[in-house]
């Protein structure tokens, strides 16, 4: 079934650092932007809207070095994502859970969708989905705990499909797509790289394998004999450009930087996933 890439969730700071990956990737000769299907989840699903867009690399990572508007310092509560955490890690199966997170996530919201959507299309370099691209962006259904993948065939405008795969409980509100509401595809898995099972070269981009709300979730995800797959993932370098918070606009230009000189370091091994 050809390539995927994956790029996970991880807030501002973990875009940023993936922009960087990327960019750094395209300087060695890897351009992961000719996938056959791009899979984006939460912030890394406007990292997948981006590279699509037409837009080129080096103008997106340049992004990342400029100021962040006020926007990007919103963070969710820091009791949400402990209640969170604490109820994924309880309840009685992971889609119930989900389901529990989904009526957190619908009380508790720091900006209502009014205020969200004018800033995020602002993010959005283009309003449609790829042609030539299959791009895929995930969420999770908040009242069955249901995974969906949302893509151009779909009819759903990518401005609310991204939006609801980044609708992080606590900080943005459910996002409603076709009568059912929607929240932030990393509540179900920090990449959900489950869903590209069957192709046959895969390249996950994730700056938070286990994600910022799911501390027992498995880093990688088994995928089918045969098929090859690099994770890349910070290194000690990269974390430390990070900090503790994800969230955290300062750390944007750091964590970009940081992802693209890494990128030098991986270069080859993915390049021999990538079959370039």
């Amino acid at each position: 079934m050809g390539k995927a890439l994956v790029l996970g969730g991880g807030g501002i700071v973990g875009l940023a650092w993936e922009i960087g990956v990327l960019t750094g990737l395209r300087d060695a000769g890897v351009d992961l932007r000719d996938a056959d299907v791009i899979l984006g989840t939460s912030t890394g699903a406007i990292a997948a809207a981006q590279i699509v867009s037409g837009v080129a690399l080096d103008e997106l990572y340049e992004r990342q070095l400029a100021p962040a508007g006020a926007e990007a310092a919103a963070r969710p509560h820091w009791w949400v994502r402990a209640r969170v955490a604490g109820t994924l890690l309880t309840a009685r199966s992971p889609r119930l859970g989900r389901a529990r997170v989904g009526l957190i996530a619908a009380s508790s919201a720091r900006f209502s969708q009014a205020v969200r959507e004018p800033l995020l299309a602002a993010h959005l370099p283009a309003r449609d989905w790829p042609e030539s691209t299959h791009l895929v962006v995930t969420a999770v259904d908040a009242r069955s705990g249901a995974v969906r993948a949302f893509s151009r065939t779909d009819g759903v405008d990518l401005l609310h499909a991204v939006a609801a795969s980044s609708a992080v409980p606590g900080l943005w509100p459910p996002v409603a797509v076709d009568g059912r509401w929607y929240i932030d595809g990393g509540v179900r898995s920090a990449t959900n790289a489950d869903l590209v099972a069957g192709h046959e070269r895969v390249v996950v981009v994730a700056p938070s394998p286990r994600g910022p709300l799911l501390w027992r979730q498995p880093v990688t995800v088994p995928f089918p004999e045969g098929t090859q797959c690099t994770w890349v993932t910070p290194s000690p370098e990269s974390r430390a450009a990070f900090g503790r918070d994800l969230f955290n606009p300062a750390r944007r230009a750091a964590a970009a930087r940081a992802g693209r000189d890494q990128a030098a370091e991986v270069a080859v091994r993915v390049a021999r996933t990538w079959g370039v």
